[in-house]
């Protein structure tokens, strides 16, 4: 009989991991409430007559900062203290919710998202990094799988709770669901979480955060702009080109440096960067697709805030049931063939919105969103770990970091590229009806939002302007689809040729070999 091997893992360990999971809900519910929030921020009368454009930027504001300042933000953590970082974010979170609650335009708003993201790039690599150091490699992965499902009910409370709130307050009160998660979470991380932090801690890459910083809002900041007035105006390709330069100086400044905010020798490892890549492209189409498809919901179909985030529920019951037993299935089938089964499924859930239009039966896109939800419950655990055991427990910081920028960036350039996808689409098939004044059809050509707007006010030609709007962005959701859909196959791809069998995720000597110069 083989003798069991003892746990080194913390004694508090389950109820530290309670803890975590508690500050994860916040800063993964607030991107969910935003997407029911939408069409009511967008309205002049309920909301802040937002277009889509500055929608976009409300969201992208967040994941901007977030994924810039995610890097500085593990390598402080290291330094500084995990539960220092943990509670700072927590608190600029908390403060920055509250701000955008009582924002009164649009780009107040935005502002103060992107404060929210200075706060979570705090939080979220603190979490994971926590549970590196907590947990011993034997029950790590199980810890992982739990803190992924978080995710799962993130993304149940976030749509439906803030359904509720739209249905009986303004649309600032969806903010004001964060500040008792965080009042919450300060009091346990003060009585539960220890403390821990890197003993050989490294200098702070300042030029390379504001490399990375300028050169991936450069980047999302042209995509919108070819989306809104095509790729072929000088303010589109210009600012993209000048963002793929800024981050091609970050790369080549990042490998001379001795104390690097990113160390790209990381990326040498074919597991690290398949498992990375993974996580970058399902984020891609996973966070572009629940874009457009809360504006389907909203606009389309014509739900409520409160029956659209129901609608979102059945992606989060597919993370919750299944993102915790994915180690179980990584131990007995291997990375490869958990996470290659995971991405297919993702592909054929974003593959049914090809089939769904106007008057589709609603099950069919409940449908979606689950299968969605069960793929990436497959995929995110398993490619998370293998990122988190490539490290040594000091450096778990570095390796969250990581894993969330590049989760936080596919999901920020998701929302952009395929946003502006659906943007160009939407306006090159939309036909408005005769007699329409020029300045309605303009602002009706903008979005779907627009066209919605104008609608209240076009008397007997409303119904074919609804009419035409609706099969125009029904059109340009589907070739928005096709995208999503072949950035999750691209993904099964990496998976079949870089990810390992049937054996751990990272093998103790791939470890050691990816330990840090200054480790």
């Amino acid at each position: 009989m083989t003798k069991a091997q003892p746990q080194t893992g913390h004694p508090r360990r389950w109820a530290i991991l309670g803890v975590l999971v508690i500050s994860l809900l916040v800063v993964v519910l607030d991107n969910t409430v935003l997407n029911v929030a939408m069409r009511t921020i967008a309205d002049p009368d309920k909301g802040l007559g937002a277009t889509q454009s500055e929608l976009e930027w409300a969201i992208n504001s967040y994941t901007l900062v977030f994924a810039g300042l995610l890097f500085t933000a593990g390598i402080l953590a290291d330094r500084l203290g995990r539960r220092l970082s943990l509670v700072a974010g927590l608190v600029i979170f908390g403060v920055a919710s509250l701000i955008s609650a009582y924002a009164s335009s649009p780009d107040q708003l935005i502002a103060a998202r992107a404060v929210m993201g200075l706060g979570a790039a705090a939080v979220m690599p603190a979490t994971l990094s926590i549970i590196a150091n907590v947990f011993d490699p034997l029950e790590r992965p199980r810890a992982i799988g739990v803190w992924a499902g978080a995710v799962g009910l993130a993304v149940a409370i976030g749509p439906v709770l803030g359904g509720l709130l739209l249905e009986h307050f303004w649309w600032g009160s969806v903010f004001l669901i964060n500040v008792p998660i965080v009042v919450i979470g300060l009091v346990l991380v003060a009585v539960l979480v220890p403390e821990s932090r890197d003993p050989k801690p490294g200098r702070i890459d300042v030029l390379g955060v504001i490399l990375s910083i300028v050169g991936l809002t450069l980047i999302t900041y042209g995509v919108i702009k070819g989306g809104e007035d095509g790729f072929g105006e000088t303010a589109a390709w210009s600012t993209l080109t000048a963002g793929l330069l800024v981050l091609a100086g970050f790369v080549l400044y990042e490998r001379r440096i001795t104390f690097p905010s990113l160390d790209v020798r990381l990326f040498t490892n074919r597991q690290f960067s398949a498992s990375t890549g993974i996580i970058g492209l399902v984020f891609f189409a996973a966070m572009g697709s629940m874009f457009f498809g809360a504006f389907y919901l909203q606009m389309v179909r014509g739900y409520g805030p409160l029956a659209s985030g129901a609608l979102f529920v059945p992606f989060a019951l597919g993370q919750m049931i299944f993102a915790p037993a994915s180690s179980s299935l990584v131990k007995r089938f291997g990375p490869k063939a958990v996470s290659t089964v995971g991405l297919l499924l993702v592909s054929a859930a974003l593959s049914l919105w090809l089939f769904i239009g106007v008057d589709t039966p609603i099950a069919l896109v409940a449908l979606a969103f689950f299968v969605q939800g069960v793929g990436m419950a497959n995929v995110m655990p398993p490619a998370t770990e293998a990122i988190m055991s490539a490290l040594p427990r000091e450096k778990a910081g570095v390796g969250s970091a990581v894993s969330n920028t590049i989760r936080q960036l596919g999901g920020a350039l998701g929302v952009a590229v395929l946003g502006a996808v659906v943007s160009s689409v939407y306006r090159d098939h939309l036909t408005t009806p005769a007699g329409l004044p020029d300045a309605a059809a303009d602002v009706a050509h903008e979005s779907i939002a627009g066209a919605y707007a104008v609608a209240g006010q076009a008397g007997p030609a409303a119904p074919a302007l609804l009419a035409g709007a609706d099969s125009a962005f029904v059109t340009a959701m589907h070739y928005a689809a096709v995208g999503s859909t072949v950035f999750a196959l691209l993904g099964v791809l990496v998976a079949v040729l870089w990810l390992p069998g049937r054996r751990p995720a990272a093998a103790p000597a791939e470890a050691h070999d990816l330990q840090l110069a200054d480790a």
